[in-house]
């Protein structure tokens, strides 16, 4: 029994932002996508200007030069799945779509990875380091003690943002879970009802000065360097990596999607099975070329 190809690529996606409800927190490109591979996006030139009371004529002609914003959009894809002959007799269907599941959620964890990759800052001018007590590192791999993650630094990044003219209105931090843990277990914090604040539907576990705190459980690691570095989602860990708060507003950061497929080969002769792969092509960008608008909060040596 073959599957609906249309059911399977409305789940990528409805399961790509139900999972990953920071994707929603973002400019959104997808009207600008051609052929499911490019993003073009027009930008107007400087505007001609005006003058008061004006005494100089003639008035200088100007020539507005319009450019583009181009990127191209990553390429995902699922490895391919076995369902043997004899399960595919075996098994019900929806035993067969949990399997197909599976294959499914490495294919957005790993799209969700590399967009936070993408918007993450790599200027030193965009970067807060922690100040807490000293905790275990909370990068993957990392060891020894770093500075834990206090309210007090996330309200030097509300300060940042507030230099840089970014809007106020829905700010987003994004905090890995054992991060999080330890910013509320501040004593203030322990005082606040925040329940009031709640609203999981969109992900939100928490307001504080001025931003909906996410959280999930890694972002973006950066390297021990005098300037850390952000590192890829594949990169190799080490001991040294340190853990960081995403932080930033909708407007700084933009995503876009392409196409989505998914492949099938019914009763393959060589592998006696159907085999079913997935695909999506997804980009994204920081909206503006000095990165503002968007702060890393770094673990700091201890």
């Amino acid at each position: 029994m073959a599957l609906e190809k249309e059911i399977w690529q409305q789940d990528i996606v409805k399961g790509l932002y139900k999972e990953n409800e920071f994707l929603n927190y973002a400019t959104n490109e997808d009207q600008y996508v051609l052929a499911g591979k490019v993003v073009h996006i027009p930008q107007a030139g400087t505007a001609s200007g005006v003058v008061k009371n004006r005494t100089t004529l003639p008035a200088t002609v100007n020539k507005r030069s319009d450019t583009e914003v181009t990127y191209v959009l990553d390429e995902y894809t699922s490895n391919p799945t076995l369902i043997p002959n004899l399960d595919t007799i075996q098994l019900s269907y929806d035993k067969r779509a949990s399997v197909m599941e599976e294959n499914m959620n490495y294919l957005r964890e790993a799209v969700a990875e590399w967009m936070l990759r993408v918007w993450a800052p790599s200027v030193a001018a965009q970067y807060i380091r922690t100040t807490g007590t000293a905790t275990l590192g909370k990068a993957p791999g990392a060891t020894g003690d770093r500075k834990g993650f206090r309210k007090e630094d996330l309200k030097r990044a509300r300060t940042i943002l507030n230099n840089q003219n970014v809007p106020k209105q829905g700010r987003v931090a994004l905090i890995p879970g054992d991060m999080m843990e330890y910013l509320l277990d501040d004593e203030d914090l322990k005082k606040r009802d925040s329940s009031l604040e709640l609203d999981m539907k969109a992900g939100v576990v928490s307001r504080l000065y001025g931003f909906d705190l996410m959280e999930r459980p890694t972002t973006v690691s950066y390297t021990a360097a005098t300037t850390p570095v952000p590192k890829d989602p594949d990169a190799a860990t080490a001991a040294t990596d340190n853990a960081s708060v995403m932080c930033w507003h909708p407007s700084a950061v933009a995503r876009a999607m392409g196409t989505i497929d998914m492949f099938e080969n019914i009763g393959d002769p060589t592998y006696f099975g159907d085999i079913y792969s997935f695909l999506v092509m997804m980009g994204g960008r920081q909206r503006r070329a000095d990165g503002k608008g968007i702060v890393s909060i770094i673990e700091a040596a201890a």
